[in-house]
Parts: C-alpha cells; structure tokens; sequence
C-alpha cells in the first residue's frame, strides 16, 4: 500500500524545468476522487503543494491511503535536466523531466538504471486543474496506468 501512495504521490510530481510557466503548477492542490482512475487500491485523498523558483521545483504532498495510513512526500528537484536522486520512497530513486510547453511537462523516473515510470502532467489552460498520466511498473513487478485529476485550491 505504501508503494501505491509512494507512486501516486511521485506521479504528480513535477521535475522543475526553466521553461514552465512560474505559476503553472504553483500552489496547493487536491485529487479529485471521483474523476481520478488509479489501479490497485487507491488512496481515499491527497493534496500537494507546489513551490517553483530558479533552483527548482518543491513538491509537499500527502495522501490518506485505502486502509487509513497517512503517507508524506517532501522533495525537490532540480531544472537543469539532469537525472536527480529521489530519497524516501521505496518505487524510485530518481527522476529527469523536460518541459513540453508552458503548462506541460513530461519525466521519468526510474529505480536504479531502470526506467521505472513515466509521466505526462499538464495543467489546462485556464489553470484550474491538473491532470496526471502515470504508466510503469512497480517494484513487485506489476504494471500500471493510472490518470489523477487535481484540482486547484
């Protein structure tokens, strides 16, 4: 259950490219549940906040899973475009993401040298919501393919 928390909190994650839009991502957020579709079991909510500057891009996360237990997630990232290490969950261990357009942004992560997950994340354009598409494998071998939708607080 951890790894699945651990998984959804790092799908959301953004890896803090120069060319995103100060603002895009910035601020709180909170997973719409009855819009989000994850395999497994999913967690009952989640909410992150996102801080971008010229060293990087935060991410502050939390999220109650199916059976009750809360998970946190506190990283920062880099936007030179470098694979950067991911400490504190057990699904990754690093990440290199690239900017598609101002509200758009894609990366990978990856658990040793092995590419792990991937991650389209895009914010719309009137800047309300934030749709997350995670596919990969976890660490037990199972696959997944999941789309959260967040919305803006």
């Amino acid at each position: 259950m951890k790894r699945l928390i651990a998984v959804a909190l790092l799908g959301t994650l953004l890896l803090g490219v120069n060319a995103i839009a100060a603002g895009a991502v910035d601020g709180p957020w909170k997973r719409d549940v009855a819009k989000s579709k994850l395999s497994g079991a999913a967690p009952n909510s989640g909410t992150r906040a996102y801080t971008e500057s010229k060293d990087g891009t935060t991410l502050d996360a939390k999220a109650i899973g199916a059976d009750g237990k809360a998970a946190s997630m506190h990283v920062t990232l880099t936007h030179d475009g470098k694979a950067q290490p991911i400490t504190g969950n057990p699904a990754t261990d690093g990440g290199t993401g690239k900017a598609i357009d101002a509200h758009t942004t894609g990366f990978t992560l990856s658990r040793g040298a092995t590419v792990a997950d991937t991650v389209h994340r895009a914010v719309s354009a009137d800047g309300r919501t934030l749709t997350v598409h995670n596919a990969g494998t976890r660490p037990d071998g199972t696959t997944y393919d999941d789309t959260l939708v967040i919305d803006r607080q």
